[in-house]
């Protein structure tokens, strides 16, 4: 079964970046070679509405068979908003909380993000999870697109 990888918007603004550009390119190779499916969400089309143009694009670049669409909704809110209520992060960080609760929801295999402060954090991972679990719902595994990528003739 193929990898479910969803994506939020550093990852996306990681393929221009020269710290992240290597391995995040890496990882949409993996893409390009049908290894994984990116899982993208409105909120991503939302905050991607400010990006520079070719950040904008990117993801036009590949047929829409690539990735799997999915929706905020009342669910997803209300588990991002239980995020900040428990002080996991704080109220600042309600987007970052959205694509964790999406993620969640959504039941992906991995959430992929260069977000260190808020969303790639083993002591904030640890939080969602705790939620997670107490509430019903599956953990969620988070990484960044390094750890996400093949290297060598592995």
């Amino acid at each position: 079964m193929i990898q479910r990888i969803y994506i939020d918007t550093s990852v996306v603004g990681g393929y221009f970046d020269e710290e992240f550009k290597e391995a995040t390119n890496m990882l949409f190779k993996r893409l390009e070679n049908r290894e994984v499916k990116f899982v993208v969400s409105d909120l991503l089309d939302l905050e991607l509405l400010n990006a520079p143009a070719h950040v904008k694009e990117l993801l036009f670049n590949f047929p829409p068979e690539y990735f799997e669409r999915v929706e905020l909704t009342d669910e997803t809110i209300q588990l991002a908003d239980t995020y900040i209520e428990e002080k996991v992060v704080g109220k600042t960080s309600i987007e970052d909380c959205r694509h964790i609760a999406l993620a969640t929801i959504y039941k992906v295999d991995v959430l992929a993000s260069w977000n260190f402060k808020h969303i790639v954090n083993l002591d904030k991972i640890k939080g969602y999870n705790s939620i997670n679990l107490r509430l019903g719902y599956t953990m969620i595994e988070i990484r960044s697109p390094k750890d996400l990528v093949k290297y060598g003739d592995e």
